[in-house]
């Protein structure tokens, strides 16, 4: 997923990094207020790779209740994340309860932290703003400020730039975070620094955020308030919000909703889930502070919830995580709902795992980790006690996927004529009066089977259930709609794809249950039960999706170097692509694969013989590099082919698919260019030799 398939090979010791030369795309910081000022960030190689690619759905304002500001801080920052094309590490941090959140802000002790794409491109799909941070401490912070706040027009350039970079990436603002004593002359410039910088944001990026954190007062000192007063409301008035410290006591939401008028909302009160000195001590009580909170009618910040990685909380990652957010859901509730909108897809990829599947068929079977690879993440509701349950519920990694890496495994017992049913979405769909089409794909043993119960109302009709079962049966009670069985992918003969038409003009659809039960009559008399949910696909066509041609794409390569690596031959490159109809649709995704064609197989194209196409990577923007794979010697030409994947979940035929060809050198030709790199003394001796 990074770009290097199974047999490229790493310099154990790289260079030093430089940001203007090719190489495997990463996200980064910007560490000073030169590199601010200078652009020299927009001239780096890395610059196109870190643009989002999921803008943030139109119209998403904050809503008017109690929010969730999640602040992520781990490690430093750009750990896994920081790979683009993504990591090689299946155990890699995630969060996939984005349905708990309403604001992300990826945060660092860099001046200025830039939010990884990957982190902006999932919680975009989710309905999610996400702030970089602006950050100035210590003496460096000082000498920061004191050429910052000169002037007032100092002030504003500096502003803009951080606006600019927002803009230019696609992420949604910022949080500001003055952790240094100032001289109460710097104040004024400090104020239409955040000033200017909020009202350019919502000028440049409509429903874009600037959050103050409680540090500098307007007095100048450096002194966490713990609550909004009139020492830090000053900044809070000209801004989206203040982020409080987290040393509060009981009665500060109180006072900070008081303090804040009609602007209560506003104030997100501090919580360090690692504990140190906040209110309800974090950690496994977390949720001790944000009912406090949420009783006193403000928001709430939860900062660190990296802790559960950090601290390797037992019995693992996985179930650590959805054990922590399901305090969060407890406590306060969902806040985001999906579907809302047409087309819907899931097929309930966290973003890692150990393999990759396209249309039922797997294409790796290696670690691999990309957040961006997230599609809408299932609600699925943690159990504290396994035992209280027939049938486990989880999104699985080590099971066969229909597509990406994820899938929902049910597995259990269940006794003939009983049934198990559990949330999978929570939607806010308003459906109109044309059918919309249910497609989702199971794959089961025995006598399991597996269905799909769909909860609608409708302020004039009132609910309604449906239940979409792939046998026909009378165990429930609801109105029961069998689907239609697709033809299924020749090497995907483990599953089976179910379709179904529903026409409930009016209605708006509001819950999505997976509901477990056996085929009638049972072939076998067990009562063990396991299947697999690959994916669901809502749309409001039965057609399929028609992708641009091949021939209507403008495919390129550039920075191309070759190399030798261990006797074998390597290349680099960076491929990008362009429909020749700029005014076309806009793909989400794209997966890239190679042909590393032999003389004899270019030879026989048109016979019978295949080549082999190598899955290589990901890219969700229109570009991908390749560095130093391995070329084996009988390889005259490689085939780069860009398989064009829609919101949909749908990807093109792979013979249909735009691609980039391009000739191998000969072993000569690249001795020749080696030869050509040496000192001119070396050159000479090997002469003599």
């Amino acid at each position: 997923m990074s770009g290097q398939s199974n047999d490229q090979k790493s310099d154990p010791t790289p260079p030093p990094f430089d940001p203007s030369k090719p190489s495997v795309p990463i996200s980064y910081p910007i560490k000073t207020l030169e590199d601010l000022e200078n652009g020299s960030y927009y001239k780096s190689f890395h610059y196109p790779f870190n643009k989002t690619s999921v803008p943030l759905r139109p119209n998403t304002g904050l809503a008017q209740r109690p929010r969730v500001l999640v602040c992520h801080d781990m490690q430093g920052g750009y750990v896994d994340d920081k790979w683009i094309q993504g990591g090689e590490n299946s155990g890699a941090y995630a969060i996939w309860h984005w349905y708990l959140i309403d604001v992300f802000v990826y945060f660092s002790h860099y001046l200025v932290t830039l939010p990884p794409p990957c982190w902006t491109n999932t919680a975009h799909t989710h309905g999610v703003k996400v702030l970089g941070t602006f950050i100035v401490e210590g003496e460096e912070g000082t000498a920061t400020c004191n050429k910052m706040l000169s002037t007032k027009e100092s002030a504003h350039k500096y502003a803009e730039l951080l606006v600019k970079l927002a803009v230019a990436l696609g992420f949604d603002g910022w949080l500001l975070n003055m952790e240094v004593d100032l001289d109460i002359s710097q104040i004024p410039n400090l104020k239409e620094f955040v000033s200017y910088l909020t009202q350019t944001m919502h000028s440049s990026a409509p429903g874009s955020l600037v959050i103050w954190y409680d540090s500098v007062t307007i007095d100048g000192t450096l002194s966490w308030q713990n609550q909004l007063n009139e020492k830090n409301k000053p900044f809070f008035d000209i801004s989206d919000g203040i982020f409080v410290n987290y040393s509060w006591e009981e009665d500060y939401p109180k006072l900070s909703a008081t303090v804040a008028g009609d602007r209560k909302l506003d104030v997100y009160m501090g919580i360090d889930v690692f504990g140190r000195g906040t209110y309800g001590g974090g950690q496994w009580t977390t949720n001790v502070a944000l009912d406090v909170i949420k009783k006193d009618n403000v928001s709430a910040a939860i900062f660190a919830p990296g802790w559960v990685y950090e601290t390797k909380q037992p019995p693992d990652f996985q179930t650590a995580q959805n054990r922590w957010w399901s305090l969060v859901e407890k406590s306060w509730g969902i806040v985001q709902n999906y579907p809302k909108t047409l087309p819907f897809y899931s097929n309930f990829d966290q973003g890692r795992g150990n393999h990759i599947s396209v249309d039922g068929a797997p294409v790796l079977s290696t670690q691999w980790n990309n957040i961006s690879s997230q599609t809408f993440q299932p609600f699925l509701e943690y159990v504290d006690d396994s035992t209280s349950k027939t049938i486990e519920v989880h999104v699985d990694f080590k099971e066969a996927s229909f597509n990406g890496g994820g899938n929902i495994t049910f597995k259990g017992t269940l006794e003939a004529g009983a049934s198990f049913s559990t949330r999978i979405f929570s939607g806010q769909l308003l459906l109109g009066p044309l059918p919309i089409y249910f497609i989702y794909s199971v794959s089961s043993e025995g006598n399991s089977q597996l269905g799909l119960s769909l909860e609608f109302s409708s302020e004039t009709e009132g609910k309604k259930k449906l239940f979409l079962a792939s046998q026909g049966t009378n165990q429930f009670s609801s109105e029961v709609l069998v689907p239609r069985r697709l033809t299924t992918p020749d090497n995907a003969p483990r599953w089976v794809m179910q379709e179904v038409s529903i026409a409930m003009n009016g209605y708006t659809l509001t819950e999505i249950h997976a509901v477990c039960y056996k085929q009638q009559p049972e072939i076998t008399n067990t009562t063990e039960y396991f299947a697999v949910l690959g994916d669901i696909k809502i749309s409001n066509s039965r057609n399929n999706t028609e992708f641009p041609p091949s021939t209507t794409w403008i495919v390129d390569g550039q920075d191309i170097e070759w190399g030798t690596s261990q006797g074998s031959k390597t290349l680099s490159l960076k491929i990008s692509w362009k429909p020749e109809d700029e005014k076309g649709p806009l793909f989400p995704k794209y997966n890239i694969y190679v042909e590393k064609l032999s003389k004899q197989s270019i030879r026989t194209l048109k016979g019978t013989l295949e080549s082999v196409r190598e899955y290589i990577g990901v890219a969700h923007i229109e570009a991908f590099y390749v560095s130093q794979l391995v070329i084996p010697s009988d390889t005259s030409s490689l085939k780069f082919i860009i398989q064009v994947c829609n919101v949909d979940g749908a990807s093109q035929n792979l013979d249909d698919a735009p691609f980039f060809q391009l000739d191998v050198q000969s072993s000569t030709n690249i001795l020749s260019l080696l030869f050509g790199c040496l000192p001119p003394l070396v050159k000479k001796f090997i002469a003599y030799l």
